[in-house]
C-alpha cells in the first residue's frame, strides 16, 4: 500500500510537470481515497501490537516491533534536542556525551528505517512499518540527529525524558538478553499480560523524575537536617571506599527493610504497596509497579537516613548504581545458582518469594540488599524448595491500569 501510494504521487507529480491537469486531478482522488484508508490501518494495527500480549505470532513482528520501538525513541530524542532545558535531566546533562547520544540517535533511525523500508518491500505487516518509517521521516525533517542545541538555563521545570530514553533502551538491551540465557521460567513470553500497565509506570516514575527528586529533597533537609553531625559525616567519609559502599547499603537497607516491613504490616500502608506486589509475571518491568506516594515515602526515609550519615558522593553514585541495578535484577525472570550468597545478599530468587502469593511466602524476604536481615530478623522463608507457584496480591483485588492503581488505595477507603 505504501508503494502504490509512492507510486501515485509520482506519477502525479510527472502529470502535473507535462501540463495534464485532467490525468493530475485523477490520480489526486486517488491519493486522497487511498491515503485516509493507509492511515486508519496503520493505526489499527499500532494499536493492535500495542495492545498484544503472549508470544510473537510470527517471526517478523519482532522485527516490526523493534522498528517501531526505535522511531518511537528517535522521535522523542528528537524532541529532547530541541526543547533539553525542559525535557531532560540535569544530572544526567553532565555526565553522558552529547556526541554519542547523536551517534545512538543516527543509528537507531537507521536501523528502524531500514527495519521498515525493507518490511515494506516484502509485504510484512506494512502499516506498522509505514508508520515507523513515517515517524522516522519527520525526525529527518526535525534535524535528527544534528539539532543544534544552543545555551540555556540550567534551574527549568522538566521531564526526565532522556532518563526514560536512555533507562528503557538500556534495561531491555542488557535485561531481556539476561532473562533470555539464564529464564527461572523458560516458557514465560516477552509481551506477558499486564506489560502495558507496567510500562506506562515505568514511563511515569521516568517522567516525574524531577518532581519526585525536589520533593525528597525538600522533605529529607526538613525532617532529618537536624539529625546531621559535621563530625558524624567526617568520621564516615574517612572509611576507605568499599567499606564505605558496603556500610551504606546495609544503612539504606535497614531503612528500606522497616519500611518496607511497616507498608505489609499496616493495613492503611498495604493499600498503598498492594500495587507494586499486584504483578502477577515477574520480569525485568514489573518492579516499576509502584503507587507514587509510595515510592516518594520510601525514598525520603532511605535517602534521609543516608543524608544523616554523610557519606561521600562517589559512595553514593556508587549506590545509586547498585541500587539501581539490584532493583531491576530482584524482579527479573533469571535464575543462578548462587551458592552460599544467598543467605548473604539479596537475588532474584529471594525476591522472587516475597513477591509470591503463596501462603509460605506472605510478608516475607523484606530485604534489598543483604539476605541476612530477613534471618536475623525472623522473616525469611525458610525451607522452600523450588520456586513460587504463583505471583500477585492473594483474592487478585487490584485492577489493571496505570490511573485505576493509583486511586485503589483512596476508594479502598471510602468502603471501609
Amino acid at each position: 500500500m505504501a508503494i502504490l501510494l509512492l507510486s501515485e504521487q509520482l506519477r502525479l507529480t510527472a502529470m502535473v510537470m507535462n501540463n495534464k491537469p485532467k490525468k493530475s486531478f485523477k490520480s489526486l482522488r486517488v491519493v486522497k481515497k487511498i491515503a485516509p484508508h493507509l492511515a486508519k490501518n496503520a493505526v489499527k494495527q499500532t494499536t493492535d501490537l500495542v495492545q498484544r500480549s503472549g508470544p510473537l505470532v510470527t517471526p517478523y513482528i519482532a522485527s516490526a516491533i523493534t522498528a517501531l520501538s526505535l522511531a518511537i525513541l528517535c522521535s522523542l530524542g528528537v524532541l529532547a534536542f530541541h526543547f533539553p532545558q525542559y525535557l531532560t535531566t540535569p544530572e544526567l546533562r553532565h555526565i553522558y556525551s552529547v556526541d554519542m547520544i547523536r551517534h545512538i540517535l543516527f543509528a537507531a533511525m537507521i536501523i528502524s528505517g531500514t527495519l521498515s523500508l525493507v518490511n515494506i518491500i516484502l509485504k510484512r505487516n506494512r502499516s506498522i512499518h509505514f508508520t515507523a518509517i513515517l515517524l522516522i521521516a519527520l525526525c529527518w525533517i526535525a534535524g535528527g540527529s544534528h539539532v543544534p542545541v544552543a545555551d540555556f538555563p540550567d534551574h527549568t521545570p522538566y521531564i526526565g525524558l532522556d532518563w526514560f530514553i536512555l533507562d528503557l533502551l538500556g534495561s531491555t538491551l542488557i535485561f531481556v538478553a539476561i532473562e533470555k540465557i539464564l529464564p527461572l521460567y523458560k516458557g514465560q513470553t516477552l509481551f506477558r499480560a499486564e506489560w502495558q500497565t507496567d510500562l506506562i509506570h515505568f514511563a511515569v516514575n521516568h517522567f516525574i523524575v524531577g518532581l519526585i527528586l525536589l520533593t525528597v529533597n525538600f522533605l529529607i533537609h526538613r525532617l532529618f537536617g537536624w539529625l546531621a553531625s559535621d563530625s558524624v559525616h567526617m568520621w564516615v567519609q574517612n572509611i576507605y571506599f568499599l567499606p564505605q559502599l558496603l556500610l551504606c547499603m546495609l544503612v539504606a537497607d535497614l531503612a528500606q527493610y522497616w519500611t518496607h516491613r511497616s507498608y505489609h504490616e499496616v493495613p492503611f500502608l498495604w493499600r498503598f504497596h498492594a500495587v507494586h506486589h499486584s504483578a502477577k509475571t515477574m520480569d525485568w518491568l514489573a518492579g516499576s509497579r509502584q503507587h507514587m506516594l509510595e515510592l516518594v515515602v520510601t525514598r525520603v526515609l532511605v535517602l534521609g537516613a543516608l543524608f544523616v550519615m554523610g557519606f561521600s558522593k562517589n559512595v553514593m553514585d556508587a549506590y545509586i548504581v547498585v541500587v539501581g541495578f539490584q532493583a531491576v535484577f530482584n524482579h527479573a525472570n533469571v535464575h543462578v545458582n548462587w551458592g552460599p550468597l544467598k543467605y548473604f545478599i539479596v537475588t532474584p530468587d529471594f525476591h522472587h518469594w516475597h513477591h509470591s502469593s503463596d501462603d509460605v511466602a506472605i510478608d516475607k524476604n523484606y530485604a534489598a540488599h543483604y539476605a541476612f536481615l530477613d534471618y536475623l530478623f525472623g522473616t525469611a522463608v525458610r525451607g522452600q524448595n523450588g520456586f513460587p507457584e504463583k505471583y500477585g496480591v492473594q483474592g487478585d483485588y487490584m485492577p489493571d491500569g496505570f490511573v485505576k492503581q493509583q486511586m485503589f488505595p483512596f476508594q479502598k477507603l471510602e468502603q471501609d
